[in-house]
């Protein structure tokens, strides 16, 4: 009788200890695999989206665009910002700001998204300056906070966001990198720009720009047949800006700029396209 008690006593506690040990497993599971995003201000006032805590020592930091703030925040899943959640594993930050015309870039009277864009650029306002401004804001905001290392910093963006990530490296020195997935880089390609002449968009032409991003770390990538963004415009980007370095860098033996060309359905993301980016972005600046 008291080896029967004994057996069912040590099964009980087995049974406890296993389902607490299993609680344990689960809550594991739980815990999101990805840094969540905090919305601060700089001291002007400047609204960004921070993923990661505040380090013990400046990081490495990415800065992604693609759509407004609170979407990319909102589900932190989504593959705007799977080349973020990859690098934050080796202690990378990101970061998140509204592109022109998307969140509170948004001005009441005018369209918004890209529709933005080309009612500005008709309207002859200036499209981009304003937006580097702020991205220049923010980074001198975490650099003065310890957040982020000056001279680890890169730039990232998904189709509009590319755009502006070659805009924010072109105007904001201390970006070491600039990487785009099917990035905008004739905004002229789009439908939404139908009617704007190459006169009005030519104070946003990246082809203006490459002087600026000559010598710079480059990784693009595209499908074969995006006709939305111009797969043809994204491959004579990329050659321009190997042209302008080679130009103004001799000295450079390998001009570090990578394109990537690979199958995709319309205008998306070739395979494994962010697992890549971050490959990439990870090997230059692992020293």
């Amino acid at each position: 009788m008291n080896s029967c008690r004994s057996a069912r006593l040590l099964m009980m506690l087995w049974l406890a200890c296993g389902t607490t040990a299993w609680s344990s497993v689960l809550a594991e599971d739980a815990k999101p695999a990805f840094p969540p995003m905090r919305l601060l201000k700089t001291a002007e006032g400047t609204r960004f989206g921070l993923f990661g805590e505040k380090p013990a020592a400046p990081a490495t930091t990415l800065f992604i665009f693609a759509t407004g703030i609170d979407e990319m925040g909102s589900d932190p899943t989504r593959y705007y910002t799977q080349t973020g959640r990859d690098l934050a594993k080796d202690g990378w930050l990101y970061v998140v700001l509204d592109p022109p015309c998307h969140g509170y870039d948004h001005k009441e009277g005018e369209p918004a998204a890209l529709m933005g864009w080309a009612h500005r650029v008709k309207a002859g306002q200036d499209l981009m300056e304003p937006f580097v401004k702020r991205c220049s804001a923010v980074l001198d905001h975490l650099i003065a906070e310890g957040y982020t290392d000056p001279n680890r910093v890169a730039a990232s963006g998904t189709s509009r966001g590319g755009f502006c990530a070659l805009h924010f490296a072109a105007g904001e020195p201390r970006v070491r990198a600039v990487t785009g997935v099917a990035p905008v880089t004739n905004p002229l390609a789009l439908a939404e720009f139908k009617g704007v002449t190459d006169e009005q968009a030519k104070s946003i032409n990246i082809d203006r720009l490459t002087d600026r991003l000559a010598g710079r770390i480059v990784w693009l990538s595209i499908g074969n047949d995006d006709a939305r963004v111009s797969t043809d415009d994204c491959v004579r980007l990329a050659r321009n800006i190997v042209t302008t370095t080679r130009r103004l860098k001799p000295e450079m033996k390998v001009v570090p700029v990578e394109l990537l060309i690979g199958p995709s359905e319309g205008h998306r993301a070739v395979d494994d396209a962010y697992l890549l980016e971050a490959h990439f972005l990870r090997k230059h600046f692992k020293n």
